[in-house]
């Protein structure tokens, strides 16, 4: 039985890297001058590649912020500083939206997912989106811009009360910072730490919590400088540089692919030797197609851990609704148009965009697996090393996940094929799967260990994917509770721990399509993290202008200073930008952590705490006349109090099926509040009299196209073709 160390090794210097580089290319023969001179020529060119990198990397960046200062320029005031001037046309309004939105935090998250157990389901995020966009542009965004609000608490204060207001001004500023602006820094990093991080040429040694620090810093001077304008004509070049950067990348993965023998390619799902054998001289599309079968569908089972079918009835339209409709540093680019005519066409051309992004982001993240499998399981080892270091008197006895996704396996044959170890040192020696056939052996080392005092615990761990593949009775969580109970009389009824093994680290899924399928030369490297550091510092910006927004307008203004003139709003909303981009580089290198499941679900995760009463609220404070005031804030508190019931007890629910149940005892309370205490009068909102609040008949034309080219999709990738 192979031996794992029971430490992560440390990390080598940049010094130590190069050294060993310079003896591997002489080991030949060290007295070579032939040698010597392959390896400065290829010492050389390495270094050359870099500094190109660094050139197209550094010329982009300046180039980006220099064209936002510029046009932000003369925007001193608090309208200025916050919605621009409200002059923003739909084009810019529209690629605004998809810089702000598309950031790492959907290249590696979505990607990672896609490579993992959900594949092109994930891409539901993105075609329901699509969708979700069109009603934002006619049903949404005319109330919000009759109101001539500058926040979204903002709206709630002029439909429900104060109290409504402050709750989910509190709320939305905590989830910001502590959830999305951590994220979106997080995912930044390990982009830039997969890509860049090890490398011998660069003249300095690179971290993840590194390059949070930088990344972070760099937004917060950037939106403190400029405010949303800068953000928005800056976003015109990031959102096209990243556009144009994942179709690079999709059309080297599809090349990397091609060129990969069928036999070497890692699948999900058995592959039958007929069926490898038929796909020896096949083009590109129809091998990705018959080896992906299983994960190019959009309709998943009711019982999977992420995107199952019935979130697509009710569950993904609330973070999609909540997101699109009522998250600050997206509508506020709306919030910034020049009429509702161009906001709407901004709207729709952004619902046309996300309809593609899935054939950039998902779709490679599905290639990264058939192709760097091995890379991601040696990843997760090196992550559950690192993690059992802090395991203490606990044995770890894991489930093997990795020998079962290659080779799936039935109740028949599970007890021959694993075996299971106990572990005595601080980390595992050893991946394992027990059967309930194992529990005596099992239950004898685990006695021994104990009576020697060198074994407080057992914990079991297993991954979600494992458990996919092995369900029923022989599944892991089956098994524990079986070993648990057989022994509770002498176990004390709770040493077996049960936890999560990650396999695979799926988000590591698009650093390795840059680092490994993106050719070296020609400044493409250096393009592509210029995009994608653009998209973080977009990205980044609108969320750190969007919670400097609501402290400044909705919590500073309203109950710390309310006599603060313009001037003194722009200075407090700079300042909040800088406390809030610290936080975050202090909590986003937390996210590592694999048993969070991923940058991508973290967020969907933990906004569930806040999306589904904010959607609740808004929606029956719309379209309800007679809703009392006092219950928009008993709505908004509703959510955290159920979802997190709800997580709690019933944890093996799906989030989005919590967010389903959520959202539905929102509204169901506030239903019942309306039926017992109605207003006696409708509510008067304020109007914009300053706005063209004219409707656009284009707008009506590409959102009806978006919908039928959204049904279309789902139709061709129902499952029913291949």
């Amino acid at each position: 039985m192979r031996k794992i160390s029971g430490r992560l090794p440390a990390r080598r210097s940049r010094a130590a890297r190069q050294t060993e580089r310079a003896r591997r290319a002489e080991c030949g023969g060290h007295n070579s001058v032939e040698n010597g001179k392959k390896f400065l020529q290829s010492r050389l060119i390495m270094t050359l590649n870099v500094l190109i990198d660094i050139l197209v990397f550094a010329a982009f960046v300046v180039a980006v912020v220099a064209l936002g200062l510029y046009k932000s320029r003369g925007e001193n005031g608090s309208e200025g500083y916050f919605l621009a001037g409200r002059g923003l046309t739909w084009w810019l309004i529209g690629i605004s939206l998809i810089a702000a939105n598309i950031s790492t935090e959907q290249f590696v998250g979505m990607s990672g997912s896609a490579s993992g157990l959900s594949g092109l389901a994930i891409a539901s995020y993105e075609w329901m989106a699509a969708i979700t966009l069109v009603f934002v542009a006619f049903l949404f965004l005319p109330k919000f811009l009759k109101s001539g609000m500058y926040t979204v608490p903002q709206f709630l204060e002029y439909r429900f009360d104060a109290l409504s207001r402050s709750v989910m001004s509190f709320m939305m500023v905590v989830v910001l910072v502590l959830v999305n602006i951590t994220a979106v820094i997080y995912s930044g990093a390990t982009v830039a730490d997969t890509v860049f991080g090890h490398s011998a040429d660069l003249p300095i040694d690179l971290d993840v919590a590194t390059c949070c620090w930088a990344i972070g810093l760099i937004a917060a001077v950037y939106v403190c400088a400029g405010g949303l304008k800068a953000c928005a004509w800056a976003d015109l070049l990031q959102g096209t540089a990243l556009i144009a950067g994942g179709a690079l990348i999709a059309y080297f993965a599809f090349d990397a692919f091609a060129a990969r023998p069928v036999a070497e390619i890692a699948t999900t799902a058995a592959v039958s030797p007929e069926t490898l054998s038929s796909l020896s001289d096949a083009g590109v599309f129809e091998k990705f197609f018959k080896l992906n079968t299983d994960k190019l569908t959009m309709f998943l089972p009711a019982d999977h851990p992420e995107v199952p079918w019935t979130a697509l009835i009710i569950g993904l339209w609330i973070p999609n609704f909540y997101y699109w409709g009522f998250n600050q540093y997206i509508i506020q680019r709306t919030l910034g148009a020049s009429s509702l005519a161009e906001g709407q066409k901004g709207v729709i051309f952004a619902a046309s965009l996300k309809l593609i992004i899935p054939f950039i982001i998902v779709i490679p993240g599905i290639i990264a697996f058939n192709l760097f499998a091995a890379d991601q399981a040696k990843s997760a080892m090196n992550d559950q090393k690192i993690l059992a270091t802090n395991a203490g008197s606990y044995s770890i006895v894991y489930f093997d996940m990795m020998e079962a996704m290659k080779k799936p396996v039935t109740a028949k044959d599970t007890v021959a094929r694993f075996t299971y170890t106990i572990q005595k040192s601080e980390a595992p020696s050893k991946v394992a799967v027990i059967s309930e056939a194992e529990a005596g052996a099992l239950y004898d080392s685990y006695k021994a260990a104990k009576a020697d005092g060198s074994l407080a615990k057992v914990r079991f761990e297993y991954d979600d994917g494992w458990a996919k593949t092995h369900g029923g009775e022989n599944g892991p969580k089956v098994l524990v509770d079986r070993w648990n109970q057989k022994h509770a009389a002498t176990n004390g009824g709770g040493d077996a721990v049960v936890k999560k093994l990650y396999g695979y680290k799926y988000d590591s899924a698009f650093g390795l399509l840059i680092s490994k399928v993106l050719p070296e030369g020609f400044g493409m490297r250096g393009f592509i993290f210029a995009a994608l550091l653009g998209a973080v510092v977009s990205s980044l910006a609108a969320m750190l202008n969007a919670a400097s927004t609501i402290f400044t307008i909705d919590i500073y203004k309203k109950f710390i200073v309310p006599s603060a003139g313009d001037k003194h709003q722009v200075l407090v909303g700079r300042i909040a930008v800088i406390v809030f981009a610290i936080i975050g580089c202090i909590v986003a290198p937390m996210l590592a952590n694999p048993k969070l499941g991923g940058v991508f679900t973290f967020i969907q995760e933990f906004q569930g705490y806040l999306s589904p009463g904010i959607l609740a609220v808004f929606i029956f404070g719309m379209f309800s006349k007679r809703a009392p005031r006092f219950s928009g804030a008993i709505g908004i508190l509703t959510s955290p109090i159920v979802y997190g019931f709800l997580q709690w007890q019933f944890g093996d629910i799906a989030f989005l099926n919590r967010m389903a149940i959520t959202f539905a005892c929102s509204l169901g309370i506030m239903a019942a509040l309306t039926l017992a205490k109605p207003l006696k009068q409708d509510i008067e909102m304020p109007v914009n009299t300053s706005m063209d609040l004219s409707s656009s008949t284009g707008a009506k034309i590409g959102g009806a196209a978006v919908l039928a080219i959204s049904a279309l999709l789902y139709f061709i990738f129902s499952g029913l073709w291949f």
